[in-house]
């Protein structure tokens, strides 16, 4: 008796169009990019990253990094490549050693350990998340229970979680909003991770609020600027595209959502890249335009290199589509500003929109 062996069908690698080739492809109208404004990095980002090099330049490598800065392949490599070491947790961190906490900020948990470790530390968290943190913090001391909606296990998520855990829930989707269970619904408010989808925010707060009529909202808005301009900029230019291109990291909060606000809004695909070199010729197959934005730790250099690409498959006509200006400065973390003041360096104060991306 003979046994049937499966035998796998060897994979063939697809033939890669050249540029010249895409460029020949009919398309209805003409080629054109529409290139979302505001992109790219935020105030929070430019700061943090400004405050690893700083530390570097000032103390010497290494100088070791909890999590990653910033959610982006390219900048934590750059930064790795200058002496940066990025660990998962403190205790990863040699006793004395300098620390600098990620944008995303960090429970009191994680800075108790990083004391019991006597690390110097820099904490270069977002000074919009530690606004959320602050209002965790009052409104547990309050006896109020906080409705956290957010991503469980995101970084921030974590750290904002750990400011007051025993009165926190964290309310992941619209289906969670809808079976979640408190101990008081009078005494409720909600507090959000800053890079959400905008929409999808207020439509979790809607079935809660539904649910809960006492729930009080935030006295001010948590999702960042940033975020709420990047995803109104790519609403405007999603129903005009054929193709969204959106540069930005997997671990990336906000640069996923404006995929999925990209497509909510119209355009007919939508893609991530990391870089240029990922963007499949495929998708071009029947594109008349394309629209490109990047997320909030994307530096400018990473968008460039798409354009260049799209250039060289003939969509060279780029329109810049400005929903709102920004100009937002942080100044750097307190424990660097003294450092850099005692050296006389006056060269990097502040972080925000327009400084130098990270090349």
């Amino acid at each position: 008796m003979t046994t049937a062996v499966s035998v796998p069908t060897p994979v063939v690698p697809r033939r890669r169009r050249t540029p010249e080739e895409i460029a020949a492809v009919p398309v209805a109208g003409e080629r054109r990019v529409l290139l979302a404004a505001p992109r790219g990095y935020c105030a929070g980002v430019d700061r943090a990253v400004v405050a690893v090099e700083k530390a570097l330049e000032h103390y010497g490598a290494p100088v070791y990094v909890r999590k990653e800065i910033v959610h982006n392949k390219h900048v934590v490599t750059t930064l790795q490549d200058k002496g940066a070491i990025f660990v998962e947790e403190t205790d990863q961190v040699p006793q004395g050693a300098l620390v600098v906490f990620s944008a995303h900020g960090v429970s009191p948990a994680v800075k108790q350990s990083a004391e019991e470790r006597q690390l110097r530390t820099i904490d270069a968290t977002c000074p919009l998340v530690t606004k959320v943190h602050r209002e965790a913090v009052r409104f547990a001391r309050a006896e109020n229970h906080i409705l956290l909606i957010g991503h469980e296990g995101h970084e921030e998520v974590e750290g904002t979680y750990g400011e007051a855990p025993d009165h926190t829930t964290v309310v992941n989707n619209p289906e969670e909003a809808r079976t979640v269970q408190v101990a008081d619904p009078e005494r409720l408010i909600w507090l959000s991770q800053t890079t959400l989808s905008v929409d999808e925010t207020m439509e979790i707060v809607a079935i809660l609020r539904d649910r809960f009529p006492h729930l009080q909202d935030p006295p001010s808005d948590d999702i960042c600027y940033a975020t709420s301009n990047r995803q109104a900029a790519i609403k405007k230019i999603a129903p005009e595209a054929d193709l969204v291109i959106v540069v930005g990291s997997a671990n990336s909060s906000n640069s996923v959502r404006l995929v999925e606000v990209a497509l909510e809004y119209g355009a007919r695909a939508a893609h991530r890249v990391d870089f240029a070199e990922q963007i499949d010729e495929s998708w071009f197959e029947g594109v008349g335009t394309v629209g490109v934005t990047s997320g909030a730790s994307v530096p400018e250099v990473l968008v460039q290199r798409v354009l260049s690409l799209l250039a060289d498959y003939g969509y060279g006509d780029v329109e810049e589509v400005v929903t709102a200006e920004e100009d937002i400065l942080f100044s750097l973390p307190k424990e660097l500003r003294t450092t850099l003041k005692a050296a006389g360096d006056a060269s990097r104060g502040l972080g925000g929109h327009g400084s130098r991306p990270t090349s």
